[in-house]
């Protein structure tokens, strides 16, 4: 019993720089992925004020550097390329988190960062379905209060925009059903997606870049492939040479999606779905303020209630909620973590 007590800080405080690593990276990619991101679909290029519109085009130059990264991660650690799960399920997650990407970009043309990344608070509603039918969890009645209030919150902040945020894709105010329509899109896309990624971690003893890899891999195919059936590849790479701000900024954004996609891995398999979804309340509350600042977006005082209802109920989730006692993880006689269920 004596021996057990420096065993047991010693756990704690490798959680505790876990945390600080997730939230760290998370906090900081993620950041300036958003600020690139609204910059890219919103602000024109050149003298003829051009704007990029090829979404699928900013995915498949995602995907590309981040598989190429990740393969590049497996060969130098001399771990095997081959796929650890059946290689439909690695294309499931790549065909959602496609559809989450391009919604989140397309989304942009209609309402404005600020909203976007409010909507974004609503993950953990998506995640709770996802999770209760994937995973078979079951969750409290203060997480689906919780559920509620944030999705108050988040209509009142879509509903009430301020008049002058006028989004350069319409002739008027935001076009705020179809972009509704679009977030809609996204927080179902992607909630799917890492309670998916969350069953795969602990339905096989898989490594991160693994599985980064093959879906990157499968989600480069079938971006170029959408690229080509719209006619939208040629076009793009002629705007992106016309226009080399354009093209360092994509490559900046290529770089930092790539470095954000390794975190959020790395978080789900070590906290799980939800406690991403957590994480992602700072990262987003930061990224509004800074984007009202950079961009110059208003805020009606309606749209200031609703961010209070979303960030409050969030924080004080985070604040209520008591920490569960989990035994360690059974290991295998090679030292890794064994499966918390049976292969398929």
């Amino acid at each position: 019993m004596a021996e057990s007590l420096p065993t047991t800080n010693g756990v704690k405080e490798n959680k505790t720089w876990k945390g600080i690593f997730a939230v760290g990276g998370i906090m900081i990619t993620l950041v300036i992925y958003g600020i690139l991101q609204e910059k890219i679909m919103r602000v024109s290029y050149g003298v003829n004020n051009e704007y990029f519109k090829y979404s699928l085009f900013l995915v498949f130059c995602n995907r590309i550097t981040t598989s190429a990264v990740s393969a590049g991660f497996l060969l130098a650690s001399k771990k095997a390329l081959d796929p650890v799960a059946p290689v439909y399920k690695y294309c499931l997650i790549s065909v959602s988190n496609i559809l989450t990407t391009t919604c989140q970009y397309e989304a942009l043309k209609y309402v404005s960062f600020p909203v976007q990344t409010l909507a974004k608070c609503a993950k953990m509603i998506p995640v709770m379905i996802w999770g209760t039918f994937i995973m078979q969890k079951t969750y409290k009645g203060f997480d689906y209060l919780v559920a509620f209030l944030v999705t108050l919150g988040c209509s009142i902040f879509i509903l009430f925009p301020a008049g002058t945020d006028i989004s350069p894709y319409s002739t008027g105010r935001e076009n705020t059903v179809w972009g509704v329509s679009l977030m809609v899109g996204y927080l179902g896309f992607d909630g799917f997606t890492s309670t998916f990624q969350d069953k795969l971690f602990k339905g096989y003893n898989m490594e991160i870049h693994n599985q980064i890899f093959y879906t990157t891999l499968c989600s480069c195919v079938l971006s170029l492939t959408g690229l080509i059936l719209q006619g939208h590849l040629l076009p793009a790479i002629d705007f992106v040479y016309r226009h080399n701000d354009c093209f360092l900024d994509i490559a900046l954004l290529s770089t930092v999606a790539t470095a954000s996609q390794f975190f959020i891995s790395y978080t789900i398999r070590t906290f799980g779905a939800l406690t991403f979804a957590a994480i992602m309340t700072t990262r987003q509350l930061v990224s509004i303020m800074l984007s009202c600042v950079w961009f110059g977006h208003p805020l009606s005082w309606k749209q200031w209630i609703g961010a209070v209802i979303v960030f409050g109920s969030l924080y004080t989730k985070n604040f209520l909620k008591k920490p569960s006692a989990k035994p360690p993880p059974q290991q295998t006689q090679n030292g890794a973590s064994s499966p918390l269920k049976g292969i398929p």
